[in-house]
């Protein structure tokens, strides 16, 4: 009697997982969930929250894992000791980036600051990057942009206040930094009043909108079968996405030549787009039109939605956290006083503003998962032998929820990081990443979130409309399930400071 066609399925799946587990314990590979299927591998862990669902497998088989998802190897680490092997000792060796079809099409065929490999090339973007535009020098050039949309915000925040009208504080704060951004790359102003160019504005807010939606890693990028199909429209819609993006971005960088060869004698560059149409007339090896439109648009939505949703989660900690935020207003009180707003300038002396920033960070990262790396040869991770062209995602997340790492890791505790400098705590604490793949824009980001809460904790008292919602979203920036929704009272102490805005 034949044996039924599922028991043969069976003896054959259980044959193909104890070969394939025996091939990988003898490779020396890292530890690996037992089941891994035919064609989707492990794929079927890979739920959302990714970040929690990779931190549930480790939590199973420990800090460093190798996982098959589809057709791409993939390496996960969830503790310090790990992640320092991977961005310290190995950093040359990780400082790969994966093929992934974000990187293709948005990337400038893997040829952008975030998605180029390590090379020539890429060292050349992160030079120009970091000295022509994100030096702290340049960022002093262009503070009173910043100023100038944070007192903005103010004015709204206050016109809001006196009417009693709560706010949605996710859309406040991704205009803020949108704002802030445009300005600063071209002069531009998109969102809320006074804007100018209304047509411009519609379009940039379409393709900001689309990239943030599309833009991410697709199952396409594992299942290559989906790709070839052309199944989902994902990547016509990204050539589609990246030729508006690119036009876009020409126009403006046009409009910015012309204005700025008028002022060319003058020798004032007052926006990144001048500073680099300068560094252009110098070193036209160095830099093209191409050059100048990948970095403002790596630049646009790396430095918008991140920092925009760090300020809500730290406005929704700060409303269910009524004596935190007194502390810090009873700080900025006492170290900046009745008269002014405060200023970016001033964040340095603010240490307890640091501590609730960085306290935010830890706990709500703005890339849980950093960008993916990719490994150029064969390499050593905790013991475990891990082969070239494997994927890295360093799971930030679940490094610093770690209840081994953190005391009362779930607490919101500002006070954990008094007396710590900067943003980082050795490989515990690093929101930015590290090494040579870490965020150029840190200093940015820090910045705008110290000003930019800074401002908000000085001028009014905070209350949310109804319980607050502090789930997860989904998506790479760690967004809030749902809008924080806040209404805010001016303090009676900030009176002189509003009537100024």
């Amino acid at each position: 009697m034949e044996l039924p066609w599922l028991l043969y399925a069976s003896l054959f799946l259980a044959i193909y997982l104890s070969t394939k587990h025996f091939f990988n314990r003898l490779r020396n590979l890292p530890p690996s969930p037992f089941l891994s299927l035919p064609f989707i591998g492990h794929l079927y862990l890979a739920k959302k929250p990714l970040y929690r669902a990779l931190a549930k497998v480790a939590g199973g088989y420990g800090p460093v894992v190798l996982l098959q998802l589809g057709s791409r190897r993939v390496l996960v680490v969830s503790s310090p000791e790990a992640a320092e092997e991977c961005l310290a000792r190995n950093d040359v060796v990780f400082a790969n980036r994966p093929d992934l079809l974000a990187g293709k099409h948005l990337g400038y065929n893997y040829t952008s600051l975030a998605w180029s490999s390590y090379g020539d090339h890429w060292r050349n973007l992160r030079k120009i990057s970091s000295i022509e535009i994100l030096s702290a020098h340049r960022l002093d050039l262009l503070r009173d942009i910043r100023a100038g949309e944070v007192r903005s915000l103010i004015g709204a925040l206050n016109r809001a206040a006196e009417q009693r009208r709560p706010v949605d504080m996710k859309t406040a704060f991704f205009e803020l930094t949108m704002n802030v951004m445009m300005r600063m790359i071209a002069g531009k102003r998109y969102y809320g009043e006074n804007v100018v160019e209304v047509e411009e504005a519609r379009r940039f807010r379409e393709i900001t909108t689309e990239t943030l939606r599309i833009g991410s890693s697709n199952i396409g990028d594992f299942l290559p079968v989906v790709k070839w199909l052309g199944l989902g429209g994902v990547e016509k819609a990204l050539m589609e996405l990246q030729r508006k993006r690119n036009v876009f971005m020409q126009e403006l960088l046009e409009g910015c030549r012309k204005r700025f060869a008028g002022e060319a004698a003058v020798g004032k560059a007052k926006t990144m787009i001048d500073m680099l149409l300068a560094f252009e007339e110098k070193e036209p090896e160095n830099c093209s039109d191409a050059f100048i439109r990948s970095l403002m648009l790596t630049l646009l939505i790396a430095g918008t939605d991140t920092s925009a949703g760090t300020m809500e989660w730290a406005l929704s900690l700060l409303v269910k956290n009524s004596g935190v935020l007194k502390k810090a207003q009873a700080e900025i009180d006492g170290r900046i006083g009745h008269d002014r707003l405060i200023d970016e300038t001033d964040v340095s002396d603010l240490p307890y503003l640091r501590c609730i920033i960085n306290e935010t960070l830890r706990l709500y990262p703005a890339g849980p998962l950093l960008i993916p790396h990719a490994s150029s040869e064969a390499c050593t991770v905790g013991g475990y032998r891990v082969p070239a062209g494997t994927m890295l995602l360093v799971n930030i997340w679940a490094i610093q929820n770690d209840p081994k790492q953190w005391e009362d890791a779930g607490k919101f505790r500002p006070e954990r990081f008094e007396g710590v400098q900067g943003s980082r705590e050795g490989f515990r604490l690093m929101p930015f990443g590290s090494g040579r793949r870490g965020c150029p824009g840190e200093g940015l980001a820090l910045r705008m979130l110290g000003f930019g809460l800074g401002a908000l904790i000085q001028c009014f008292d905070w209350e949310a409309e109804g319980p607050i919602d502090m789930s997860e979203g989904t998506g790479l920036t760690l967004p809030r399930a749902t809008p924080l929704m806040a209404v805010c009272r001016a303090r009676p102490v900030a009176e002189k400071i509003l009537s100024q805005i």
